[in-house]
């Protein structure tokens, strides 16, 4: 009998995810909710908003790309010192780690008399056994050696990008309220595409997930308009 052979789908970036999310969530929030509440006081000086946008758009994504850097970063450095902890223990101390290994597949539903023969082939290999006990004593997976420059950039690419949506309306009009309603239904639409979006990769209730998001960054927007108004 012949089988087609079963290719499972799983979703394998979410480091990468994360980042988009990261970075455009703030994005789309911080810059919609600065020109918001300057033109709340400018009155037709929309130079004035897309000067202190572009200049908020620049320093932001610096900040959260050189964020994402040093987080990743730590990561891999933490992962590093670990690693250099367990050789230590494997080498000093197998019996122990032996007992380690073991406890682990009997967490698994495993018997002693199983997993015995598995525990002798780790120990028979201490890079292997390293390898093991990095993933399923401490949790840590390896990280990849280019995932810091790959998480900058991407950070402050998806706030590069979603920053300029708010404030793309005000190139455009030289009216303060033109470009402050169209600027309003420009990035709510932006932010409810991007959480159903986002919620497709993180939940299973993609619309929720856009509903929340737009919510957030218009309230952050009318709370901006609202402090800019009453004190100006």
């Amino acid at each position: 009998m012949n089988r087609a052979h079963h290719h499972e789908k799983h979703f394998t970036s979410s480091e990468m995810v994360r980042d988009v999310v990261i970075g455009m969530a703030d994005g789309l929030t911080v810059p919609f909710a600065l020109a918001a509440g300057l033109a709340g006081v400018v009155g037709d000086a929309t130079g004035l908003i897309v000067t202190a946008g572009l200049a908020e758009v620049a320093a932001g994504s610096i900040a959260m790309g050189l964020g994402g850097y040093l987080a990743a970063r730590s990561q891999a450095e933490h992962y590093a010192n670990e690693m250099l902890r367990e050789r230590a223990e494997v080498a000093e101390k197998p019996d122990d780690e032996r007992a380690e290994v073991l406890e682990v597949f009997l967490q698994y539903g495993l018997t002693r008399e199983h997993a015995g023969p598995i525990v002798d082939a780790l120990a028979a290999d201490p890079h292997r056994w390293v390898e093991f006990m990095m993933r399923f004593e401490l949790g840590l997976e390896r990280p990849d050696p280019k995932r810091a420059r790959v998480s900058a950039l991407t950070i402050a690419g998806a706030y590069i990008f979603g920053g300029m949506i708010p404030l793309s309306p005000y190139f455009f009009f030289a009216s303060v309220t033109t470009g402050l309603a169209i600027s309003v239904s420009v990035t709510l639409l932006a932010l409810i595409a991007f959480g159903y979006v986002k919620g497709r990769f993180t939940s299973d209730r993609p619309w929720r997930s856009a509903w929340q998001t737009a919510g957030v960054g218009g309230l952050a927007a009318l709370a901006a308009w609202g402090i800019a108004r009453a004190i100006g």
